[in-house]
């Protein structure tokens, strides 16, 4: 009778403990935290671009305030401010009654000089003259022309034109001023291609190139963009920023940049085609680090990453992600390590600015 009343007791026990440990489970399950719901953005490769951020200004290529090579008062104005004009049109004429004058005294001195040189020559033939004379005869005839051609050009500086195409800008004359070659008349100045000038801090110099691309805004033309090709690097430090100079040359085929507006550049130093980019509310910045949460398997893991180039709303991860890489891009201000997340995978698009 001993033996069937243990077994039972034994039974009762076991039926007992079973009922504990499921009740246990039970209990566990019901403490344990729900999945975390986020948002996750597949890491994805795409081109980016080292740039170095400089600033500087549109100026033109060529540039001259226009002065006259002749005195005296201005007879006429053949342009108008803001006109665009070609290599050697007229722009503006000095009175020049005196200077004809001269050429035509100057014209009949040298039809004398020539009858005269004529006549010795005819009297040599005859042996009525000597060479002396034919010398004296040649030398007369030569400098009268001389003389013409001096006056003749003279002359013809009295009309100002434009050395290069271009458009003329602010007049500082009217009809009747007296002028001289020290008088400003007006200011001409090339349009198209015009040039990027920006100041590059010193530490850049040697990643600096001929004919690296530049891009840049201007204050001016909101949203637009240009691009630029670097024609010259300043072999000299400025001081006492300490900046080298760099030019681009620019398009300019609207003529829409104009001398003098700010520039905001970025000079490429660098293009990586294969870059890692991820949108910028992954990465979450702890204590000098940046850490992203990548989700697998339903579960948040936290990994250290390294930047590189930002562009609007996405940025470069040089090291920590691979190409694929789901990572959370909202509630990460509730993830761990390790934590169960529900995730809904979501689409960023790239945005680029306008010409780039």
């Amino acid at each position: 009778m001993i033996r069937p009343i243990a077994v039972l007791l034994l039974a009762a026990a076991t039926t007992i403990a079973c009922g504990k440990d499921d009740s246990a489970t039970k209990t566990a399950a019901a403490k344990a935290p729900p999945a975390i719901p986020v948002e996750v953005v597949a890491a994805r490769t795409d081109t980016v671009t080292d740039a170095i951020e400089a600033t500087g200004e549109i100026e033109a290529m060529q540039s001259i305030e226009l002065r006259p090579d002749v005195d005296g008062r201005i007879a006429e104005i053949l342009v108008r401010e803001g006109a665009m004009v070609a290599k050697g049109a007229p722009l503006f004429r000095i009175d020049a009654a005196e200077r004809r004058a001269e050429v035509a005294r100057a014209t009949a001195d040298r039809d004398l000089a020539r009858q005269a040189l004529e006549r010795t020559r005819d009297l040599l033939t005859q042996k009525a003259s000597s060479q002396a004379d034919l010398e004296r005869a040649e030398a007369m005839a030569r400098s009268t022309d001389a003389q013409l051609e001096l006056l003749t050009i003279r002359l013809d500086r009295s009309v100002v034109r434009a050395p290069f195409a271009g458009v003329v800008g602010q007049r500082f004359v009217s009809i009747g001023d007296f002028v001289t070659s020290a008088s400003r008349l007006a200011a001409l100045q090339t349009i198209a291609p015009q040039r990027a000038a920006v100041q590059v801090p010193e530490r850049f110099y040697q990643t600096l190139k001929l004919g690296q691309q530049i891009k840049f805004r201007v204050a001016a033309l909101q949203g637009e963009e240009f691009t630029g090709t670097v024609e010259f690097i300043d072999p000299s430090v400025r001081l006492p920023a300490r900046t080298v100079t760099v030019k681009a040359l620019v398009p300019n085929p609207r003529n829409v940049l104009h001398p003098g507006m700010f520039v905001e550049a970025k000079l490429a130093t660098a293009v990586r085609t294969s870059a890692i980019v991820i949108p910028e509310d992954a990465v979450l910045p702890v204590q000098g680090k940046t850490f992203a949460y990548v989700v697998r398997d339903g579960k948040a893991e936290r990994r250290e990453i390294e930047l590189g180039v930002r562009t609007p709303g996405f940025v470069e991860v040089r090291r920590g992600l691979i190409a694929g890489d789901e990572v959370a891009v909202s509630g990460l201000e509730r993830l761990t390590d390790g934590a169960a997340v529900k995730a809904q995978a979501v689409e960023r698009a790239l945005i680029r600015p306008e010409g780039a």
